[in-house]
């Protein structure tokens, strides 16, 4: 009888805290493609803080999942965070991705310049609305150089950089592998790499490679090859935390280090044992590619502390 009360106490909890959020789907017309997004919105008789969360690279979705690495929920987790304590929060799709599919079905029309656009105006969109306060910009992974580069237009209130590489990608992906590729298709992999760089396409890629290099996604890789984020970084003007673990098996210690040093006045928090996808996991690759696939891990609790505390001392510039 005890554990039936007590599994409705927590029940009636639960249901309150959601009551107390606002969930709805929102959209953004860019005038080239309808996006889609959600929206998490604490109940709130003042403005709230707002965070424009923009996800990773490739097919990666609002929530943080990617059909090719399975399902985390990171970035869904984490607006919660944010919800239960007083910050909303838009995540959305990016143009050609899940529900945006559509705005952007080929992608071999996608850029880099394209999707800094479209995180502008959701920015624009959510500066207009009065249930809002300040507006933070957080990125990761690859989403970390989009958020970069878009808030400087926005006048945004800060920047968060979550597991942002501070290397062109380029370098970033050379890294990453060599420590996979047998040497034959390794030489042929900087080969591709050195033609991107150039800004040219190169249609002989070996069926190993394909996922990577396929022609019709080389076309964006040239755009986003072309940033440098740590300079991007280095340009900001207005308040940022950067954020890194250090048992990411896709973006290391040194590129968050090299971010602060890009902007000295940055906060930087660097978790120990978490993952890229925000966890703390072991150093152990089968542990590490399991957690990509597994959204019950909680998330790092260092984490939401790093990011609350940083939005909370915003109020007080």
């Amino acid at each position: 009888m005890m554990l039936r009360v007590l599994l409705l106490s927590l029940s009636l909890f639960t249901g309150l805290v959601n009551a107390a959020v606002l969930q709805r789907p929102v959209s953004l017309d860019t005038g080239h493609g309808e996006l889609y997004g959600s929206m998490l919105l604490p109940k709130s008789a003042q403005p709230v803080p707002v965070v424009l969360i923009i996800s990773g690279s490739g097919p990666t979705d609002r929530d943080g999942n990617n059909p090719d690495g399975g399902r985390n929920d990171s970035l869904k987790r984490l607006a919660w965070v944010l919800a239960k304590h007083n910050i909303a929060s838009v995540r959305y799709d990016k143009r050609g991705v899940a529900a945006s599919l559509a705005a952007t079905p080929d992608e071999r029309n996608l850029t880099l310049d394209a999707y800094v656009a479209d995180a502008v105006a959701w920015g624009k969109q959510l500066k207009a609305d009065t249930r809002l306060g300040q507006l933070i910009v957080l990125g990761h992974s690859e989403g970390a150089l989009i958020a970069s580069l878009a808030a400087p237009q926005l006048d945004a209130a800060g920047v968060i950089s979550i597991s942002g590489t501070a290397r062109p990608v380029d370098q970033v992906l050379r890294q990453q592998l060599s420590y996979r590729l047998p040497p034959a298709l390794m030489v042929r992999s900087n080969e591709l790499l050195d033609s991107l760089k150039a800004g040219q396409v190169d249609n002989d890629v070996p069926t190993a490679l394909q996922v990577i290099f396929r022609p019709s996604v080389q076309p964006y890789l040239i755009t986003l090859f072309r940033e440098d984020p740590a300079a991007a970084f280095a340009r900001l003007k207005m308040p940022a935390l950067i954020i890194q673990g250090s048992n990411d098996i896709q973006v290391s210690v040194d590129d968050a280090r090299v971010l602060k040093a890009a902007k000295p006045d940055a906060q930087l928090t660097l978790i120990d044992g978490m993952n890229h996808v925000l966890r703390i996991v072991p150093n152990d690759l089968k542990r590490q590619l399991a957690s990509y696939k597994d959204p019950q891990l909680p998330l790092a609790a260092e984490l939401g502390r790093s990011i609350i505390s940083f939005i909370d001392g915003l109020h007080t510039r």
